[in-house]
């Protein structure tokens, strides 16, 4: 055995011998690299493009510059030098591309980082804003007491926008609304009135506390009596002025240094959703473009009549109003009964809020669907929906029993959308808004159903978006010159303020 491994051995060539073999095989690969390489610069510089580029192109502009004629370029010279470029680059590419391109991922990475942070901060202040804006107070034995009054006729997003912001400035929101017989004498007759009024400002979720009943005009002796009686850290109002036969209305609230103003709420007012009313045509179904008509139409022609109302908006929504508006919505845990309902909730009225209420009743989550503008129209005909998919969006976010809004709901609700939502229980309220005869609730409702989750609710108000419309039609003469007049002040108003703020940047 041992004779074997010796002669094995023995058979196995010394490291010299395979040093020398390496060597000799590395010179034959040099060798052979170097005389294929000069055969290929040899047949490159020998060839008719190479010659007819150097000669008749490079060397003729270098001559022309004033190069003696034995310092020009030789064709090798060109050879040589491209294949040493190209070799350069592709070496500085293999060395260090790779790490650039390293760099340039990480560098991606890094700034998706930091935007998603940014994200993340942005909706933690927004929350932080919202959801609880005096705890610290709260924490401290404290509290900062906000009273704003006013009509709040037609109440909508906007006047919802201005509840959050007061809010926002302390810890309770006191909200006054003012009587239908101080409305009537400051500013005519109101389109809704004192219940009607009441139950859409208790309706909001931004509001804590309703005094109903009080004086337009404030004097300071019932100032008092609200500051002592509700405790008023301080009395907000809009920055547009409010001005009764020459006098301010809040005078006595900015004597007793107590009165703050919040920004108004710009595109939205009652005087613009009336003046849409206005614009109504029973007959109209339509049909037109996605942008309602051309945006270059502003003659204000009768071509205004035959667009969908809500396209009129001048209102902006942002997705930070709407993160504003959404604040404190939390997904609904396992063990809740989660229930559905939708419509147009076109100009959100009593009607909507006292079914809303009934609905919320029924479960412990709400989760409210809100028909895009092509479904409200094709179901409602006229020129309808009153107010475009984000306004009444704004306006069902507003309502305190609505925990979360499904936007451009579907139609016909399908097995997928209760399951996806999870949807114990499906409802609609007896009445509705319709004008037309809708499409079958048959199909519609059909998945329900046999889900055996639908409930028909008895509506508990017989309001209707077409009892407002009946309300303005029976006295349209008086509703349009009272357009016309606060159409012209609101114009004059945001003139000024943007007049202001133009001079105070130069």
């Amino acid at each position: 055995m041992s004779e074997m491994l010796q002669n094995s051995t023995r058979e196995l060539p010394d490291k010299q011998y395979l040093f020398e073999i390496a060597v000799d095989t590395g010179n034959q690969i040099m060798a052979t690299v170097v005389i294929n390489s000069k055969n290929f610069v040899d047949y490159c510089s020998n060839s008719s493009p190479v010659n007819y580029i150097v000669h008749e192109h490079i060397n003729v502009i270098l001559s022309a510059a004033g190069v003696p004629k034995r310092s020009l370029l030789t064709t090798e010279e060109m050879v040589l030098s491209t294949f040493a470029t190209i070799i350069t680059l592709i070496v500085y590419f293999i060395v260090f591309g790779n790490s650039h391109v390293k760099k340039r991922y990480k560098l991606a990475q890094d700034l998706k980082q930091a935007q998603m942070q940014v994200h993340y901060l942005e909706e933690k202040l927004t929350l932080m804003a919202m959801e609880d804006p005096g705890k610290k107070d709260r924490e401290e034995g404290g509290e900062i007491r906000i009273f704003m009054d006013g009509a709040f006729d037609m109440m909508h997003y906007g006047h919802m926008n201005a509840f959050r912001l007061g809010r926002s400035l302390g810890t309770h929101l006191v909200v006054g609304i003012n009587s239908d017989a101080s409305v009537r004498e400051c500013k005519g007759e109101p389109l809704m009135n004192d219940q009607e009024r009441l139950t859409m400002v208790e309706g909001c979720k931004f509001v804590d506390e309703v005094v109903p009943g009080c004086p337009y005009v404030m004097n300071k002796e019932y100032l008092d009596y609200v500051i002592k009686k509700y405790r008023i850290d301080y009395v907000i109002h809009g920055d547009d002025a409010c001005i009764v036969d020459g006098k301010d209305v809040y005078a006595a609230a900015k004597e007793s240094g107590k009165f703050q103003s919040i920004p108004r709420t710009e595109g939205v007012s009652t005087t613009d959703i009336i003046g849409r009313m206005l614009l109504m045509n029973k007959d109209h179904h339509y049909n037109g473009s996605n942008n309602g008509g051309s945006e270059n139409d502003s003659s204000g022609s009768n071509n205004n009549r035959f667009m969908l109302l809500g396209q009129q908006s001048k209102f902006l929504t942002t997705s930070r109003m709407l993160r504003l508006f959404s604040a404190g919505v939390k997904a609904p845990t396992s063990d809740m009964k989660v229930i559905y309902i939708d419509g147009a909730f076109d100009m959100f009225h009593p009607g909507h809020v006292a079914i809303l209420k009934e609905a919320k009743l029924r479960g412990d989550y709400l989760i409210v669907g809100v028909h895009g503008d092509a479904i409200v129209n094709r179901e409602r005909g006229s020129n309808l929906p009153l107010m475009n998919l984000h306004e009444r969006v704004l306006s069902v976010l507003g309502c305190r029993f609505v925990d979360d809004v499904l936007i451009d709901a579907p139609w016909n609700i399908s097995h997928d959308v209760m399951a996806s939502l999870k949807i114990s229980e499906v409802v609609y309220g007896s009445r509705c808004d319709g004008f037309q005869n809708s499409t079958s609730d048959d199909e519609r409702y059909k998945h329900v159903k046999e889900a055996g989750k639908l409930t028909v609710l008895k509506s508990p108000s017989d309001f209707s978006l077409g009892k407002i419309l009946q309300r303005i039609q029976r006295n349209q003469a008086h509703f349009q010159s009272k357009f016309e007049r606060k159409n012209k002040q609101e114009k004059e108003h945001f003139e000024q303020k943007y007049a202001q703020i133009n001079g105070d940047k130069h």
